[in-house]
């Protein structure tokens, strides 16, 4: 009985096997979000080269004098701030290397761009992790070994200025060191990087890959690839304010700008079991928080001048029903806020936020960025990278561009025109 049961099914099975229908469905192609080589002209080029190294610069300033700060206490000692402020702070490795620095001045978000320049000029079609590894520990031996110089032993501000700069490179240099011994050195290294925190250390330099990069896939992998520092997640984030730059330069529309951060997955994120890919999952809410508060009907007791919860500050441009709908926007970032203000996600959070809110103006942008506070400085210095990508040096507000391109000149040493030529080769 058994055996006939067996002959049944075996014999069943090969007739299925011959009658099965070869109807394949086929399944779409993965595409590129844009396929073709970035054409500009030489002088288009460098206008948008440099409009994205002034913007940033730009972003930078105006967040200098408050960094980390939260955005009620911007509001009582500026009111609004709608300009350069002067940076009255502390020096600090990670920001002015000065103390009390005029209007203009800028943090160690401009001074990576320069540092960037630099290995673009040295390394020119050989950029590689390896190569960027060895840029940072050859600045950093160069540096300590300076402070040797017998002129700076007997010189204790000299000394101090040798010391901040260690200071600003050692996290770095660290797991720059170990990336070049072994994989097993590189992993611990990073895994301490500041605080074993997912910063925002790639966003600081990964921007400028976008102004070389010929695609949008390209300026992906280019920052990806070199974001050494980074853990998780915030290496995604990283390749993506690489590819907004890269779009900035490309097109004025700004919805096709951010859609970059939708399209754009060589490496399949999206792909992640059970949370999908949470760069997007975090730009998406942004986006959509901020057409709803536009969208959002307001009651007029929240748009009076007597309100209390939505008062103005002063100086604010616009009016009290347009000041109602940013606060609501700012109580939605404040709902995310992490351990830390440089974590890569809250710096991508309110980055996208700004960029959705701003429609498109530079100034709003910034300003919306700037006035909400935590780690203002970055999260502007990356929007103004992108921002000024797309309108260029000479769309770019003149007194803002003018006074941020003549401080860090004159008071930083940093031309940031020469380094425009340097980026297009001129």
């Amino acid at each position: 009985m058994y055996g006939f049961i067996v002959l049944f099914l075996v014999l069943g099975s090969c007739k299925d096997k011959d009658q099965r229908s070869h109807v394949d469905i086929p399944a779409p192609k993965k595409a590129t979000y844009i396929s073709d080589t970035l054409q500009l002209s030489k002088e288009a080029y460098y206008d948008k080269v440099l409009g994205a190294l002034v913007g940033s610069a730009i972003g930078d300033a105006m967040g200098a004098s408050t960094e980390m700060w939260y955005r009620k206490d911007i509001q009582l000692k500026y009111g609004y701030i709608t300009g350069l402020t002067p940076a009255v702070r502390v020096q600090s490795p990670e920001g002015t290397w000065e103390h009390n620095l005029i209007a203009g001045a800028t943090t160690d978000d401009t001074r990576w761009k320069y540092f960037m320049v630099k290995y673009f000029t040295e390394h020119g079609a050989d950029l590689s992790p390896k190569n960027f590894a060895r840029f940072i520990t050859d600045y950093y031996e160069s540096i300590a070994h300076n402070l040797a110089d017998t002129d700076v032993l007997s010189q204790t501000d000299a000394l101090d200025d040798r010391i901040e700069k260690i200071d600003w490179i050692k996290e770095w240099a660290r797991v720059a060191i170990a990336y070049q011994k072994s994989p097993e050195d590189y992993q611990k290294a990073q895994n301490r990087f500041y605080g074993g925190e997912l910063s925002c250390a790639g966003q600081l330099y990964t921007p400028m890959f976008g102004l070389s990069a010929k695609t949008p896939e390209e300026a992906y992998t280019m920052a990806y690839d070199h974001a050494l520092f980074d853990l998780g997640y915030a290496k995604d984030i990283s390749a993506l304010v690489s590819v907004l730059t890269h779009m900035a330069l490309r097109t004025n529309n700004m919805d096709s700008i951010l859609n970059a951060a939708t399209f754009v997955d060589p490496y399949g994120y999206q792909d992640s079991r059970l949370v999908g890919r949470i760069s997007y999952n975090i730009a998406d809410a942004s986006i959509k928080s901020v057409l709803a508060i536009q969208e959002k009907p307001l009651v007029d007791s929240l748009i009076t001048k007597d309100s209390l919860v939505f008062k103005v500050p002063e100086g604010f441009p616009e009016s009290q029903r347009k000041w109602v709908r940013q606060e609501m926007a700012y109580q939605f970032l404040e709902k995310d806020e992490r351990a830390i203000a440089f974590h890569s996600g809250e710096i991508w959070q309110i980055l996208i936020t700004g960029l959705q809110f701003g429609g498109g103006d530079f100034e709003k942008t910034l300003q919306f960025i700037v006035n909400y506070g935590r780690d203002n400085d970055t999260v502007a210095a990356v929007a103004g990278m992108i921002m000024g990508a797309r309108e260029g040096y000479a769309n770019l507000p003149e007194n803002l561009k003018e006074e941020v391109l003549r401080v860090n000149r004159e008071n930083l040493g940093i031309d940031l025109e020469q380094l425009a030529r340097e980026m297009v080769g001129q």
